[in-house]
């Protein structure tokens, strides 16, 4: 018989994390630990955590919904994947858990070459929203450190301040030297959306991320259009957890790119759902965390490796685990810039 541990923990930002919804000082989580008295001693572990503001299922009934969900596995013994649905973030602690205890308790959740830690998942430096001052020291670090592919968050500041800084960019770096993405997180309205978008043009950006508002469907269709820069869906995903809601999204908007994050997009069942309708569609993707601890963090990128195979040439969104004063240890580390999974290391990590 499975049994199911549910523990909870609060992790604290090194700094905040600013985004247009707000800023985030802490993060609450939930892990599961998923044991079975038919492999005594083997265990799988998964975080389940919500955003407010953001998260479809950040509910007050969260907690109550996630207990009921352990209870109910615990009985049949596996995934009941069409109840998830709605909630997303258990979903995927669940898949993590059921995952690493599939694998003998290995943090090497699937058998690739970056679990073998044989090659790293190339990762974009994220410069998170502040102050002019602050986004330019991050931006400085991030450079630093030898990222080749840089977000912005934008929308906080003064739009004309953000240029400024992008423009800093591209006066000392080629688009062959660092690739430019700038994630909106859709500061920008309908009437002044397009007027931004030219005026980013000139500075050889990847992409811009949900430039307006989700729940705009033919206001984005018509960005997506006539847009002079490609644009990626993120927030636009949220909520959208049927395979014809996604079917009608993906041919309404016809995106340039759409980027998934498991505990918002499905969990890895979900996620998977999105990648192959877009391929169909001629549509690219990445995957990003969002802002899981270590162990969240963990499970997104060997999902990300399993997905996309060896070699991932598209920087992904991976690198959010430095983020917190009080991480949980796991055998990650950044190289430069990409996250490699470190074998040796494997099995000493803190629950």
């Amino acid at each position: 018989m499975k049994h199911i541990e549910i523990s909870e923990r609060t992790l604290h930002f090194k700094q905040p994390a600013g985004t247009s919804r707000g800023v985030y000082h802490t993060r609450h989580s939930y892990y599961l630990t998923l044991t079975d008295d038919e492999k005594p001693g083997i265990k799988g572990v998964g975080e389940c955590a919500t955003l407010p503001d953001l998260s479809c299922d950040a509910i007050p009934e969260y907690d109550k919904i996630l207990r009921e969900m352990c209870r109910l596995i615990e009985q049949i013994g596996h995934i009941p994947y069409d109840m998830l649905r709605p909630y997303p973030s258990i979903l995927f602690g669940l898949e993590s858990a059921f995952a690493q205890f599939e694998a003998n308790g290995s943090a090497a959740i699937f058998d690739t070459p970056f679990g073998r830690g044989e090659e790293g998942i190339t990762i974009n430096g994220l410069v998170w929203m502040g102050t002019f001052d602050e986004m330019y020291a991050r931006l400085e670090e991030k450079l630093a450190k030898g990222f080749h592919c840089v977000k912005l968050k934008i929308g906080a500041i003064d739009f004309e301040k953000e240029l400024e800084l992008v423009k800093h960019i591209r006066e000392a770096f080629t688009k062959e030297q660092i690739e430019l993405r700038v994630d909106a997180n859709g500061g920008f309205t309908p009437e002044n959306a397009m007027e931004r978008l030219e005026a980013l043009t000139q500075y050889d950006i990847h992409s811009i991320e949900q430039p307006i508002k989700q729940h705009q469907w033919d206001a984005m269709a018509r960005l997506c259009r006539e847009s002079p820069l490609p644009i990626a869906l993120d927030e636009e995903l949220i909520g959208v957890n049927t395979v014809s809601m996604k079917e009608a999204l993906l041919d309404t908007i016809k995106p340039a790119y759409i980027i998934l994050k498991p505990s918002l997009h499905g969990g890895m069942s979900g996620a998977s759902e999105w990648i192959k309708m877009a391929k169909e569609r001629g549509i690219g993707s990445w995957i990003t965390s969002a802002l899981e601890s270590n162990v969240g963090l963990n499970a997104i990128a060997h999902f990300c490796a399993k997905t996309y195979g060896a070699n991932i040439m598209m920087p992904q969104g991976l690198g959010t685990g430095q983020l917190f004063t009080d991480n949980i240890d796991m055998p990650l580390e950044i190289r430069g810039d990409q996250l490699w999974f470190c074998p040796s290391k494997d099995g000493e990590s803190a629950e």
